[in-house]
């Protein structure tokens, strides 16, 4: 054979080994899939809950109107700061201080009618013991009188005479004991209309203390909606009636916040948070968790579920108290507000990203590893009995982790979830690589596919497309 036959075979048979490796190349990297990926690493984890709310006063009180009338006088300003017992306000009073007037003239009439009853008891009861007196001794005299009568000792006139005193005793007695009992009647008439007269002035000195308003403590004006000379009036069943002031004791200051209902489980008494205040921005105070409502609030309306007569499905909130450790002295009542409560803590826990997880359920896996390799997304599980169906369904979480330039999806178990990170329980060591990304990669992409990794920053889509 020629040399140039022998050569043209050769470059023949390197030719077609070249297009043989070039396909084989092809066709594998059709099964190779790009992956961002992160790393399994320790570290430390905090659990927190965003709420937002506004500044409250643990301490306030709306000081509503007890009375109608003009108000005369405002003894204090927005923003005061004021003592417990200061005079706040006075409305008019020019009716009701002639009531209690009247009222304790009543009283003292009263009382001295009750003191001439008891002096007429008090006679009634002596001329009792003097008619008694006269009755045992024309008694004795009479019974006397019988026995020497019948001795022949006294004249018929005088033993008559003897038993008419004893008769005129007799009934003295029973007029007396009648005049007794007409004073003590007397007695406790005066005493009512005393008791009588003392409940009426009560009243009317009540609806006069009601025109005038005290402090009830220390605190802060932070609401005068009213000025001298309006009038006021107080509330009737559903009407409201006239808010003269609001006085907040701002010695405690807490961010009432609303949390998700999602969020609500994991909150308790006594969890750390750090408040921000739209107001004061750049600074952050710490405060405590003092207080978490027990009904649930609907979103949309504000309005408790335990107000509503039917059932609602609309997102709800439940009212957290934070109290705040070290608030500033110009504080406003009403300031937004946020709060990120620390509802878990741990120290030195194996991490991955969130973005890791993923979900698969056991007819998945199952075909998965009948059908190695593919990136496309798993069909639709196998037709399972009745008695297996529902155990075959169930989710599992789980993460991919690159082991030899492939993905390999491995459950686990997790923690308490970070702002960025989630702890990992078991089922990865740290330096573990996984991937996080592209979502649509991690929806489609199955355990033992081969992957090619890219952490680049991620190109923006096109507009257009």
């Amino acid at each position: 054979m020629k040399a140039w036959k022998k050569i043209a075979i050769g470059a023949g048979v390197v030719v077609v080994l070249a297009i043989m490796v070039g396909i084989t190349v092809h066709q594998s990297g059709k099964n190779v899939v790009t992956v961002q990926t992160g790393k399994v690493q320790r570290e430390d984890l905090s659990s927190v809950v965003s709420a937002s709310g506004e500044i409250r006063p643990k301490t306030y009180v709306n000081i509503g109107a007890n009375a109608y009338g003009k108000i005369t006088h405002l003894y204090v300003k927005e923003g005061d700061h004021v003592k417990k017992g200061q005079l706040l306000a006075q409305l008019e009073n020019v009716q009701s201080s002639a009531d209690v007037s009247a009222g304790q003239a009543s009283v003292q009439a009263a009382e001295t009618d009750a003191i001439a009853a008891k002096a007429a008891l008090d006679t009634s009861n002596a001329d009792l013991q003097r008619a008694q007196a006269d009755y045992d001794r024309n008694q004795l005299d009479w019974a006397r009188a019988q026995d020497l009568f019948k001795d022949g000792l006294i004249a018929k006139s005088d033993f008559d005479s003897r038993k008419n005193a004893w008769a005129t005793a007799d009934s003295g007695l029973i007029q007396a004991r009648a005049r007794v009992a007409q004073a003590k009647a007397q007695k406790d008439s005066a005493d009512r209309h005393v008791a009588q007269a003392r409940a009426n002035l009560t009243r009317v000195a009540d609806v006069l203390q009601k025109t005038t308003y005290s402090a009830p403590y220390d605190g802060v004006v932070t609401s005068l909606p009213v000025r001298e000379g309006e009038s006021v009036v107080i509330g009737i069943q559903n009407a409201l009636g006239s808010t003269l002031l609001t006085l907040a004791d701002m010695s405690v200051i807490t961010a009432e916040v609303k949390v998700d209902e999602t969020d609500i489980v994991n909150v308790h008494l006594g969890q750390p948070a750090e408040v921000t205040i739209d107001a004061i921005p750049k600074k952050v105070f710490h405060g405590t968790v003092s207080e978490i409502g027990d009904n649930a609030i609907v979103r949309s309306t504000g309005v408790a579920t335990s107000q509503q007569a039917t059932a609602s499905e609309e997102a709800k909130d439940f009212k957290v108290v934070v109290t705040v450790n070290d608030p500033p002295a110009d504080l406003r009542p009403g300031l937004s507000t946020t709060a990120k409560i620390t509802t878990a803590a741990r120290a030195s826990v194996l991490t991955i990203p969130i973005q890791a997880l993923s979900l698969r359920t056991k007819a998945q896996l199952e075909q998965e590893k009948s059908t190695p390799g593919s990136v496309h997304a798993a069909g639709p599980a196998p037709k399972e009995t009745a008695s297996n169906s529902k155990s075959l369904q169930d989710d599992i979480q789980g993460v991919f982790v690159i082991r030899n330039k492939k993905a390999e999806f491995v459950p686990v178990t997790t923690g308490i979830t970070g702002t960025s990170d989630i702890e990992v329980l078991n089922g990865l060591n740290d330096g573990d690589e996984v991937i996080t990304g592209s979502y649509k990669v991690l929806r489609t992409l199955r355990s033992g596919s081969s992957v090619k990794i890219d952490n680049s920053a991620p190109k923006k889509e096109d507009e257009s497309s």
